[in-house]
């Protein structure tokens, strides 16, 4: 229930990342510690001295361990991936012009040499397995992680274990927060998603535990091919800038997406599996093509689409998980996150759902923006459910809000969007979904964020600055 502010509201906290939504709009590293050798030597400059670009290829790390973190992927192959060659700014919409017809095996090694230890290969249990034997044919390490939902077929994951012995790596599984998945089944059941739609489980099961993998990465690889989804996936290049979610440096363009069997036929990724024998999933040959989920895949008959065995009592525009959202068009994803268009004001699930964070109603905001002495500084949110910017940066403003929390300064949400949206632009600043504002405890107006750089760290600096 939204709290209508009147005096000093209950104590809370808030936390932010990742990019914007402009109108209309729908819908650490860790270090590298492990033994090292020494390399040949490279010719001396000509005074004698080498530079530094020489000095760093004099050491390599090998078979590293770095220490665990559940914010990043931790290293999934025995051996870390090369280091960085590039770190200059790239033009990736020229570079996918200009490996339009390249082999996958090409734009794998491409992408491995480009981004060494911070890429990774997202494998689902299903035909990914390709990817990996193509990062298997490059010789250059590389690290695999997978999003174990904990509803997976017991064939997936008899396949990671026949994976991991085939390769010789270590998967690293990224797992949902257990309370959150327990407060989706305690207050919805087992099989929610049957009735309302499957977003809302995969965004506590999957989106938000790969958000969490990402943002320890500058790059990752999926098996996303052009003809998976006509609707969602026809135009899928095989490098882009992710639209949705951030890398480790956070912020619009921190992660890059590499889809090196973008261009590549269904039947021919089967053709090099079966060539280079090696595992796949067994459910393959009971009619399943695509496979995710338990409850939520099923076989297909001769003749249909793969898709077809996901969700199929649902749209098929609406085929996306939510890992690959930024596929959908925007009418697209409006209508699969339950609006027709961005001024709809229809019901969707609510997002930034924590007792940390406030939800002000429209008399609440007015009485924090009319204060002009407040017992506590505020940190508030202008969001709209369906933005998929806005989702993308919830598990950040949730985070942000826990380390908030008891540290006097209040942390809220204002849905702005339908009817409010009129009163957000003229009110509050509102330009673009998310808006981030800041209300000191001895000024009437608000202070507005404007970095794009959304991650808890910039949000912290923002608010200590201020209060």
């Amino acid at each position: 229930m939204a709290l209508s502010l009147a005096a000093a509201p209950s104590s809370c906290s808030s936390s932010t990342a990742i990019s914007t939504c402009s109108f209309p709009c729908s819908d650490s590293k860790a270090p590298q510690i492990g033994s090292i050798r020494i390399l040949e030597r490279p010719q001396p400059r000509p005074n004698g001295v080498l530079n530094l670009s020489q000095k760093q290829r004099l050491l390599k790390p090998l078979n590293a361990e770095p220490n665990r973190n559940d914010s990043i992927v931790p290293l999934a192959a025995t051996i870390v991936a090369s280091e960085v060659t590039h770190t200059e700014e790239e033009d990736y919409e020229r570079l996918a012009f200009d490996l339009e017809n390249a082999s996958p095996l090409e734009i794998m090694d491409k992408a491995l040499q480009r981004f060494g230890n911070d890429i990774a290969i997202a494998f689902s249990g299903a035909e990914d397995v390709a990817l990996i034997e193509y990062a298997h044919l490059t010789g250059r390490p590389f690290r695999v992680f997978s999003l174990d939902t904990g509803r997976l077929n017991p064939e997936t994951y008899r396949l990671f274990d026949a994976v991991e012995k085939h390769y010789g790596i270590h998967i690293e599984y990224m797992f949902p927060d257990a309370v959150e998945v327990q407060a989706l089944v305690r207050s919805k059941g087992l099989f929610s998603f049957y009735e309302d739609g499957h977003q809302e489980c995969c965004r506590v099961r999957k989106v938000r535990p790969l958000r969490r993998a990402l943002k320890g990465l500058k790059a990752w690889i999926t098996g996303q091919r052009k003809d998976q989804s006509p609707g969602t996936r026809s135009e899928i290049p095989v490098v882009q800038v992710d639209p949705v979610f951030e890398g480790l440096d956070g912020g619009i363009g921190s992660l890059v997406k590499w889809n090196p069997v973008a261009n590549v036929k269904g039947h021919d990724i089967w053709n090099f599996l079966r060539t280079m024998n090696v595992p796949v999933n067994s459910l393959h040959s009971q009619g399943y093509i695509s496979i995710g989920c338990e409850p939520c895949t099923r076989a297909v008959l001769p003749g249909q689409h793969e898709r077809e065995g996901r969700w199929w009592w649902e749209d098929a525009k609406a085929k996306e998980c939510g890992l690959h959202k930024g596929n959908l068009k925007q009418d697209d994803a409006a209508q699969l996150n339950g609006v027709a268009n961005a001024n709809d004001t229809s019901t969707v699930v609510d997002i930034f759902n924590t007792p940390n964070v406030i939800n002000l109603s429209r008399t609440g905001i007015e009485n924090l923006a009319k204060m002009e002495i407040r017992k506590e500084p505020w940190l508030l949110v202008l969001y709209a459910p369906w933005c998929p910017f806005c989702q993308a940066m919830e598990e950040s403003y949730i985070d942000l809000a826990e380390k908030l929390s008891g540290s006097g300064v209040k942390v809220g949400k204002f849905n702005a969007d339908g009817d409010q949206k009129a009163f957000a632009k003229r009110e509050l600043q509102l330009g673009s979904f998310p808006t981030i504002l800041f209300f000191p405890k001895y000024s009437s107006r608000p202070i507005k964020y404007t970095s794009e750089k959304r991650d808890v760290d910039s949000l912290m600096a923002f608010v200590n600055a201020l209060r």
